[in-house]
């Protein structure tokens, strides 16, 4: 997998993001194949390592730490936050670990190395209309990175999540930009799939495990050239970990985690497959005001496109707004990026924006917030990249 470990590990790392299937692959097709293929870096050389086939115990605060046994996991945080003075803003910060091998050596050196770790970290002004977006990386030697679980903490460099079970505190600084937010659950873990097991595909292992925390007070500063305000709001955490996740035919994703006005939450991905169809392991769950989860299936679900967005960066045209509809609860909602540009032009380049949500529930009004991922619009080809 590796052409060096060493000191610095020159190489170049294939980044693909999903709040749902991110990972770190090495060894990406050389420049005559084109586009970055999602499926090839998702479902990269696993020997050895274990899959996700059969539901599973869950143990908290444990399951935030790391599943070493597992090629890939991910923590991952969103959230749509108010300032005082009236001005609103989108956060993203995750975090990637990516198993080099399934048994590594066992060395005495404080350098050596069994995982590397990507970070993202991603700001959206929207009063500004500006958007910040930053990528790192790095092995987990020497203490540069890693993950532990109780107590619970993420790091790569400075930028770090930590906590307990239901508290937890975001730490991310680049440039002029940074995030010191604390977050609480107001509600349990929610097991996405069938209680944490989501199958991604109808082939065995195709699967992660997967668990949300839907609904997350949220208060603390942003700082933007300098200058910092105080924030408060709702958050969302997602948990997944997993070896070979995709099908054969999946060419991308769009990934939906909705907190609507009324207290529930939905968090629905539709995979899209080389047809032009959506893959039937497509799915979601709507969360109570209670906390109770509710499967959403493929069926369930209608959502048009309404309007498009063509990236000047990177040539990739994406939807932008879209009609989401679950007939069965008599949702009927309108999903509209807080600004167009929340593409994220990193080691790979896709779109995650913060969204507000305006639409109707048994007839009535409502309102919420949310984030939205897209893969698999046009993703460009990554450039070198130093990890130390």
């Amino acid at each position: 997998m590796m052409r060096r470990i060493g000191l610095v590990l020159g190489l170049v790392v294939v980044v693909v993001i999903g709040a749902s299937w991110w990972v770190i692959a090495h060894n990406p097709p050389p420049p005559a194949a084109g586009q970055l293929s999602v499926v090839q870096a998702v479902n990269s050389d696993a020997a050895g390592f274990t899959r996700a086939t059969t539901p599973r115990t869950f143990q908290f605060p444990v399951d935030h730490g790391p599943h070493p046994d597992y090629q890939t996991e991910w923590w991952y945080y969103t959230g749509n936050l108010d300032s005082a003075d009236g001005r609103h803003w989108g956060y993203q910060l995750t975090f990637f670990r990516r198993g080099l091998a399934a048994h590594p050596q066992t060395r005495a050196s404080d350098w050596a190395t069994a995982n590397l770790y990507m970070a993202h970290f991603a700001l959206t002004d929207v009063a500004g209309k500006q958007f910040y977006a930053f990528d790192r990386f790095s092995r987990d030697g020497a203490g540069l990175a890693g993950a532990q679980g109780d107590p619970f903490r993420v790091w790569l460099d400075s930028w770090s999540a930590s906590g307990t079970g239901t508290r937890m505190r975001l730490q991310a600084k680049q440039d002029a930009v940074a995030i010191d937010l604390q977050l609480e659950s107001t509600k349990p873990p929610v097991l996405q799939g069938d209680k944490g097991l989501s199958q991604k595909s109808a082939a065995a292992g195709n699967a992660s495990y997967y668990y949300s925390l839907t609904r997350m007070s949220t208060s603390g500063t942003i700082t933007v050239a300098n200058k910092t305000v105080s924030v408060t709001g709702l958050s969302w955490m997602d948990r997944e970990w997993s070896t070979s996740v995709l099908g054969a035919d999946a060419v991308g994703w769009d990934w939906f985690a909705l907190q609507l006005g009324d207290g529930r939450e939905i968090m629905y991905y539709q995979l899209r497959l080389r047809d032009g169809t959506i893959e039937p392991f497509s799915s979601g769950m709507l969360i109570g005001t209670d906390g109770t989860p509710q499967i959403i299936k493929r069926d369930d679900v209608v959502i048009d496109v309404l309007d498009h967005w063509h990236s000047a960066h990177s040539g990739a045209t994406y939807p932008s707004g879209w009609h989401v509809r679950i007939a069965k609860e008599r949702l009927d909602l309108q999903v509209t990026p807080y600004i167009q540009n929340q593409e994220l032009p990193l080691t790979v380049t896709y779109w995650e924006g913060a969204s507000r949500i305006t639409g109707t529930s048994n007839g009535q009004p409502i309102n919420g917030n949310g984030y939205v991922e897209l893969t698999g619009y046009g993703e460009q080809r990554p450039a070198a990249v130093q990890v130390r």
